[in-house]
C-alpha cells in the first residue's frame, strides 16, 4: 500500500489555488494525504491577502488551522528577488477570490516566514515532504539560500509553471508563475532535487467547460457553493481566451499529478529560465532536440499531457465530497 503523501503547499491563493486547497482538503479529510503547512507568496495577490484567503478556504473546508494541532499558514515573500512586484487582479479580482469580499477568517497566519517554515519542516521530516508550489518560486529560492542541504531533505518538488510548446500567458513566451520571479525559478530548477514541472502545455488542455461547471453549481453544499461562486470571476476572465464558457484550473492538475502521477505523460529534460532576454525574460527553456546537448543540471520531469477526463472527474468529485449542512 502506497503511503499517503505529506504536502507542504506554497501558493499565491487566488482562484485556482483555492480550488487546489479544496482538493487537498478533500484528501486530508479522507485520510489520503497529510497537509503539514502552507506558505504564501506574491503573485496573484499580496502574500498577506493570500494567507487570509488560504485560511478562509481551509475554514470553509472544515480543516483546522494554526500551529497547535492545525495547518500553519505562513506569509512569505512580498516581492521577487530582482524585479518589481505585479499582481493578477484582472484574473483573480482585487481580493484574489473573484471580488467575493468574504468575511475575515477566524484564524491568523503564523509569525514564521514561509521560507523558514520550508526549512524547518524539511529538517523535521527529512525525505517525507512533497513540496507543491503553484505560485512564483520566491519562497523556494529563499529556502535554498537559507539551507544548502535542503534538496537532500525534500522527497519531491511539484511546480505548476512554465510553457514550452504552448504560448505564454503573461508575455508571448513566459508563464506567469515563472515570469513573476525568474531568478528564483532558475535557482529551483538548478537545485539537485526531484522536480515535476506542470506547464501550460499540460494545464490548458484540461480546461473545464459548461457541463462540469453546471454539475458543480447544481451540488448544493456549502463548499460546492463556495467553489462555484469564486469561479464566476475566473470564468468571465477566461471565456475570451477559451472562446467558450470555461476556466483552466491550472494548480489543481499539479496537485493531482503529485498524488496520481500516472494521470500524466512526461518528458525528462533539464530546464533553464531565460533571465536576460528583452522579449523572452521568464521563459522556460529545454533542449527538445533528438540529441540534446549535455547538461550538468538534473533532468526535470515535465508533464506534457494528462488524462483530462479523469482529472476533471476527480476534481469535481473532490469539490462535491464535503458534507452538506447538518440538519436538526
Amino acid at each position: 500500500m502506497t503511503k499517503a503523501p505529506t504536502f507542504l503547499y506554497d501558493c499565491d491563493t487566488g482562484i485556482d489555488d483555492a480550488m487546489t486547497l479544496l482538493y487537498l482538503a478533500s484528501l486530508v479529510r479522507a485520510g489520503e494525504a497529510r497537509l503539514v503547512g502552507i506558505g504564501t507568496v506574491h503573485g496573484n495577490v499580496h502574500p498577506l491577502t493570500g494567507a487570509l484567503n488560504t485560511l478562509r478556504v481551509l475554514e470553509t473546508a472544515g480543516i483546522e488551522t494554526g500551529e497547535q494541532g492545525g495547518v500553519p499558514v505562513a506569509v512569505g515573500a512580498d516581492r521577487p528577488m530582482a524585479q518589481d512586484v505585479h499582481f493578477a487582479v484582472d484574473w483573480h479580482g482585487t481580493d484574489g477570490l473573484g471580488d467575493t469580499h468574504l468575511p475575515e477568517p477566524a484564524g491568523r497566519p503564523t509569525a514564521e516566514p514561509a521560507a523558514a517554515q520550508i526549512v524547518r519542516l524539511a529538517r523535521a521530516m527529512p525525505g517525507e515532504l512533497t513540496l507543491l508550489a503553484t505560485g512564483p518560486l520566491t519562497n523556494l529560492g529563499a529556502a535554498l539560500l537559507l539551507d544548502a542541504e535542503l534538496p537532500s531533505l525534500i522527497r519531491e518538488v511539484v511546480v505548476m509553471g512554465g510553457a514550452f510548446d504552448h504560448p505564454g500567458n503573461i508575455t508571448t513566451h513566459a508563464e506567469a508563475n515563472i515570469w513573476h520571479d525568474p531568478e528564483a525559478a532558475d535557482l529551483v530548477f538548478a537545485a539537485d532535487w526531484p522536480i515535476v514541472l506542470v506547464p501550460l502545455d499540460a494545464t490548458h488542455p484540461s480546461a473545464v467547460h459548461d457541463d462540469w461547471l453546471d454539475r458543480l453549481a447544481a451540488h448544493d453544499t456549502p463548499v460546492a457553493r463556495f467553489a462555484a461562486r469564486v469561479l464566476e470571476f475566473y470564468i468571465d476572465a477566461y471565456t475570451p481566451t477559451l472562446r467558450r464558457r470555461g476556466a483552466v484550473i491550472h494548480d489543481a492538475l499539479a496537485a493531482m499529478l503529485a498524488v496520481e502521477p500516472d494521470l500524466g505523460e512526461y518528458a525528462h529534460r533539464p530546464v533553464r529560465v531565460e533571465l536576460r532576454g528583452e522579449l523572452t525574460r521568464g521563459t522556460t527553456v529545454w533542449d527538445a532536440r533528438s540529441l540534446p546537448a549535455e547538461d550538468t543540471r538534473r533532468p526535470v520531469k515535465v508533464a506534457v499531457g494528462s488524462d483530462v477526463p479523469r482529472f476533471q472527474e476527480r476534481l469535481l468529485a473532490s469539490l462535491q465530497s464535503f458534507p452538506g449542512p447538518s440538519r436538526t
